[in-house]
């Protein structure tokens, strides 16, 4: 794997998680409500899922979900279940900074919490395994150990992700710093609603040979 093949993967890569998407979404509400430090725990917890999507889809993992109907389903729609639930929470947040902040330990604004949240979004997406099962394969060279491959291309994707986790959550905390009070309610309520629309839209998404 040459400077080129990785500088490409970035390039898509870039693209992909630049789109807003649950993980991105949620590193958005969270700079918001509970500021750029604590958000970071819920990008830890995506950062951890792209390990584990691309080590599942390293695994065989991705094609055993393309290939079962069963196990494609049960995977997707934890995700829309969890997706939906998190859309409904934010839409019914009361966009109080404070409130998030002075949560308890054991609160929605602990750093477990935040963790899990994000790191539960990516896991129970099926369209993250299907993604990364039909794009990892183009960059990686048979004749090359693959092991090392999809480890450095894991590491580039977790990094990208983290930067642009960090980009939403900073705009997050400043969109919150400008809006005040109504701009923390309207944010939750626009992250809620994209959140329920993406549930909505995993609940009907098919496998690409169905």
């Amino acid at each position: 794997m040459n400077e080129v093949t990785i500088l490409a993967f970035a390039l898509v890569a870039f693209i992909g998680i630049a789109t807003p998407g649950p993980t991105v979404l949620l590193a958005l509400a969270n700079g918001s409500r509970f500021g750029v430090h604590r958000s970071m725990f819920g990008m830890a917890g995506a950062v951890v899922s792209d390990f584990v999507l691309i080590g599942a889809v390293a695994l065989g993992l991705g094609a055993l979900l393309a290939a079962s109907e069963f196990w494609f389903s049960v995977v997707k729609w934890l995700g829309v279940v969890y997706l939906a639930f998190l859309g409904i929470m934010l839409l019914r947040s009361k966009g109080t900074l404070g409130e998030a902040i002075d949560a308890t330990p054991e609160g929605k604004g602990s750093a477990r919490s935040l963790f899990m949240r994000c790191f539960l979004v990516a896991v129970t997406n099926p369209k993250g395994y299907l993604f990364f099962s039909a794009f990892l394969p183009q960059f990686i060279m048979p004749s090359a150990p693959q092991v090392q491959q999809y480890v450095i291309l894991a590491l580039v994707f977790a990094a990208i992700d983290f930067l642009v986790m960090l980009a939403y959550a900073l705009l997050g905390s400043q969109a919150v710093r400008l809006l005040r009070q109504s701009g923390a309610l309207w944010l939750d309520r626009i992250c809620g609603g994209v959140l329920l629309a993406l549930a909505g839209s995993l609940a009907f998404y098919r496998r690409a040979n169905t």
